[in-house]
């Protein structure tokens, strides 16, 4: 699919999207629990829907009733055969421990770029845990054959917080921890603080068990004896939060292109990249925070645009396409930190921003951790790719916004991955963008 941007100006309210982090965290828990569990909010992205069909997989049955979904579970009730998680590094990560628990030989299959992104910890700590492996070299497919025994073991986090995440839920819902002392999971250069808080959220609203957590570098599973169990026979309730990740390119449109209203995102979230807050304020960006949602705009005094910003974003990698965005319209060399973490995205981020951005007229470079995005110039409208990676795209059509001339954005279906709604809500605030043969009701 091609995306034709216009530079525009946009107004107007919008809602941000649902979190897929949040969703799919929520059908692993409700798989896990016991009863019916309604998921209110619930996301449309590529990633949920490959969340849905793994769950329905593992036993569960979904329903769609009125904006909600139900889901009734009696626990991980898998058969022999294949699951696939679709093109979701989150899915993958997360099932794949949770699938560990079934005695049944399973094999774990993917689609597009997670084809080529690397699972050999799996290899690594699956035996540690008594589950038989076979991966193709460290990557897709995996074949799995469970049940996973929790053991105390020690994990590197550096990659990635997503196979802690299946791992915690692992353990909490397997039946084989003692009975008497502790299991627990160490972990050392964790990454992504923030999502390991959204997990331990989530399974504390599903009733799930919650380790004690050593400031991140341990994870305590009391004995059953001792420790409360998970609620059964009655489900959850859980509402989806709306996206940081998502809600972070609307912001930053907002910013040079608006005025606009971004409605749903709580500041009180534990999503890492609420965190753009942080880089909007550096960037003397026009931002208020109301009642009814986050007001953003450009700078409507005289010599008080755009600055220079420096941010961390190690643990908030996804934050770095919406970022050089806004370093793009900032005047000065803008610099973030956390390079390594983007190199086994949906696509090594770090070069597809350099070469998109470079198209468009912003010099973007980087030496160790730290990227360098040259902003205050002129941006042009050009033919760029999304290099079949959701952010990149969604980062290009921000961009050109306000860029002389068009932009053309190929591979822009790449976007239905976490946000399918993208160009319809720049749409509907009044941004200038087609896609030929495919029309938009407002």
């Amino acid at each position: 699919m091609i995306a034709i941007v216009k530079p525009s100006k946009i107004s107007g309210i919008i809602q941000a999207p649902a979190s897929k982090s949040s969703m799919q965290r929520a059908l692993a828990a409700a798989l896990l629990t016991k009863g019916t569990s309604s998921i209110n909010n619930p996301g449309n992205s590529n990633d949920d829907k490959a969340a849905i069909e793994i769950i329905k997989k593992l036993g569960a049955e979904v329903e769609f009733q009125n904006n909600k979904l139900k889901i009734k579970s009696n626990g991980l009730n898998a058969s022999p055969g294949e699951i696939n998680c679709g093109e979701s590094g989150l899915g993958i990560r997360m099932f794949a421990p949770i699938i560990a628990l079934s005695d049944k030989e399973i094999t774990i299959n993917g689609e597009g770029s997670l084809l080529n992104r690397p699972m050999n910890f799996f290899d690594t700590f699956f035996p540690q845990l008594a589950v038989e492996i076979c991966s193709n070299e460290g990557k897709l497919p995996l074949k799995i054959k469970g049940p996973l025994q929790p053991k105390n073991i020690e994990v590197d986090g550096s990659l990635s917080s997503q196979f802690i995440t299946g791992l915690l839920m692992a353990y909490s819902a397997s039946q084989n921890i003692s009975k008497k002392g502790t299991v627990s999971i160490k972990v050392r250069n964790l990454k992504s603080k923030p999502y390991v808080d959204l997990t331990l959220d989530v399974m504390k609203q599903f009733g799930m068990i919650v380790p004690m957590n050593r400031n991140y570098k341990e994870f305590i599973f009391q004995s059953e004896s001792s420790q409360t169990p998970p609620l059964g026979g009655g489900g959850a309730e859980y509402t989806v939060e709306s996206d940081w990740s998502g809600g972070a390119f609307l912001l930053v449109a907002g910013v040079t292109a608006g005025p606009i209203t971004v409605k749903g995102l709580d500041l009180s979230s534990p999503q890492g990249d609420k965190k753009i807050i942080d880089a909007l304020m550096s960037a003397n960006a026009n931002i208020a925070i109301e009642a009814k949602g986050i007001k953003v705009r450009p700078s409507l005094t005289a010599g008080a645009g755009m600055r220079a910003f420096e941010f961390d974003a190690t643990d908030c990698p996804d934050l770095f396409p919406p970022l050089v965005a806004l370093a793009a319209y900032c005047k000065g060399t803008s610099t973030v930190k956390g390079v390594k973490r983007l190199m086994h995205k949906e696509s090594n981020r770090a070069v597809s921003l350099q070469e998109e951005f470079g198209k468009m007229g912003v010099k973007v470079e980087w030496s160790g951790d730290v990227m360098k995005i040259h902003g205050g110039g002129k941006l042009k409208g050009s033919s760029v790719h999304s290099h079949h990676d959701h952010r990149i795209a969604m980062a290009c059509a921000v961009a050109a916004l306000r860029a002389e001339g068009e932009t053309t954005i190929e591979s822009a279906e790449a976007i239905n991955k976490s946000y399918p709604d993208f160009f319809w809500h720049l749409k509907k605030l009044g941004a200038d963008v087609t896609l030929p043969n495919k029309k938009f009701i407002i």
